[in-house]
């Protein structure tokens, strides 16, 4: 921990209770494989056509690690992105959070490795593992370690490398699944940019719907009931996560969910009624990444122009495990134009 991380745990009470501290998202970045891999190339090899994998994910390219890449590069380059954009020295880090299902080895996990190579040389590092829920849960964690005071910046990142995992003649995984890294710095809320609450869920009982044993090291899915698990989870906990919040629905800015698949993602927003210009949708050029899809959703959306200072955002994943989960952060300073589309849309007007 820092010295001012520790400093602050010490500040006095206020009225006889502790000085409450929130955290907030100070930056993000990403970063993928150079190598494209289009639909065609997939398609020819599973004698189908490059349209049937367009239908049914929304993906028409995705990046592909080639054979001596590694992940710890791609989430370095990311965190080192994120810490740059935040102006943020990574010894001056107290945390380190990779969440990952495709760390490069069983050991040394892949967190201490990343924070070795951006300098982190005085934070603490740990692999997260909730498959495609993993950033949202090291998000969580980094939050609730800045709440309690015990330090003040975290640096969390999502990264996988999906296609060591992939195999290539499963036409229910060949054209979905994808690699890259996404990061976001964490820290200290000084302002109206808050992490607000998050809500977590599993249920061990249904883990055979997508699994990847030691054995084989290949992922299985059974397709159909993970996508009604998935639009009935992140539903679920979008309007709880909203209602933890005090906030409703009509006031989220966007919404950004696991990027599994395209078709998940209109259907919770059918399910939800959302408008849909207010859900990103990124799967077209980047596939499903795992835990890599939400920080680099947020990365292209922010790229865009579509978070601005003060936009309500609302983070919701689905994963192996089954793990689900979902919260509501308010996006930097609280100024600017998302208060007054929040303001149409409460009175019909941007819907």
């Amino acid at each position: 921990m820092s010295e001012r991380a520790t400093e602050m745990v010490a500040e006095p009470m206020l009225d006889g209770a502790p000085r409450t501290r929130g955290a907030e998202i100070a930056s993000v970045a990403m970063s993928v494989p150079d190598r494209i891999v289009e639909n065609r190339e997939i398609a020819e090899r599973l004698g189908i056509g490059e349209k049937w994998i367009a239908k049914r994910t929304g993906i028409r390219e995705r990046r592909i690690a080639g054979p001596g890449e590694r992940l710890q590069t791609f989430a370095s380059q990311s965190g080192a992105g994120a810490l740059d954009r935040a102006g943020v020295e990574a010894a001056d880090l107290d945390l380190v959070l990779v969440a990952t299902m495709s760390a490069d080895e069983l050991t040394p996990n892949a967190a201490p490795l990343v924070a070795a190579e951006l300098g982190a040389t005085g934070a603490g590092a740990i692999d997260v593992g909730a498959a495609c829920t993993g950033f949202l849960s090291a998000l969580s964690l980094a939050s609730g370690q800045i709440e309690a005071g015990r330090v003040e910046s975290v640096l969390v990142i999502g990264a996988d490398v999906l296609s060591r995992l992939t195999d290539p003649d499963d036409r229910s995984t060949a054209g979905l699944l994808a690699d890259g890294s996404g990061a976001v710095l964490v820290r200290t809320s000084a302002g109206a940019g808050r992490i607000g609450p998050v809500v977590m869920g599993s249920d061990g009982a249904r883990a055979d719907l997508i699994t990847a044993t030691r054995t084989e090291a290949l992922i299985r899915m059974n397709g159909h009931d993970t996508f009604k698990h998935a639009v009935s989870r992140m539903s679920q906990a979008t309007v709880e996560a909203l209602e933890r919040a005090g906030r409703e629905l009509a006031e989220v800015d966007l919404f950004v969910y696991h990027q599994a698949n395209s078709r998940i993602i209109r259907a919770v927003g059918d399910e939800l009624s959302l408008p849909e210009e207010a859900v990103a949708d990124y799967l077209e050029k980047y596939g499903n990444t795992s835990a890599a899809t939400i920080p680099m959703a947020l990365a292209v959306a922010e790229r865009e122009g579509r978070l601005t200072d003060g936009a309500l955002v609302l983070l919701a994943a689905f994963g192996a495990g089954l793990t689900w989960g979902a919260a509501v952060i308010e996006w930097g300073s609280g100024d600017g134009v998302a208060r007054d589309r929040r303001a149409e849309w409460r009175s019909g007007d941007g819907a």
